[in-house]
């Protein structure tokens, strides 16, 4: 199914901070939570609505990407990481997992 620009603002289930959506936002800028609503990118049809945790940070081609995994049901889902998110944040989940690779 092709993308559904949604345009929705947010209270972070995780943090409780107020996200303003613009169509493409789909994490926490400040804590890069996210939750499990879609099926398809945008369409708001997914039935788990489990909490989606960062798990580690890619960088392909200057750009950084978040991985998010659902604590309720394991789904894995990439999510382009955005010039509003928490550079801290994306250092500490990238830091984080490259611990457990070490481990």
């Amino acid at each position: 199914m092709p993308f559904k620009k949604t345009t929705e603002d947010f209270v972070c289930e995780k943090c409780g901070i107020e996200v303003s959506g613009n169509g493409y936002t789909n994490h926490c800028t400040q804590c890069l939570w996210s939750k499990h609503v879609d099926v398809s990118p945008g369409d708001r049809a997914g039935e788990c609505l489990g909490m989606m945790k960062p798990i580690r940070v890619e960088k392909k081609s200057g750009e950084y990407t978040i991985i998010h995994q659902c604590i309720k049901c394991g789904f894995e889902k990439p999510n382009k990481a955005v010039k509003e998110d928490n550079f801290d944040m994306l250092v500490q989940v990238s830091t984080e997992n490259s611990k457990e690779f070490k481990a």
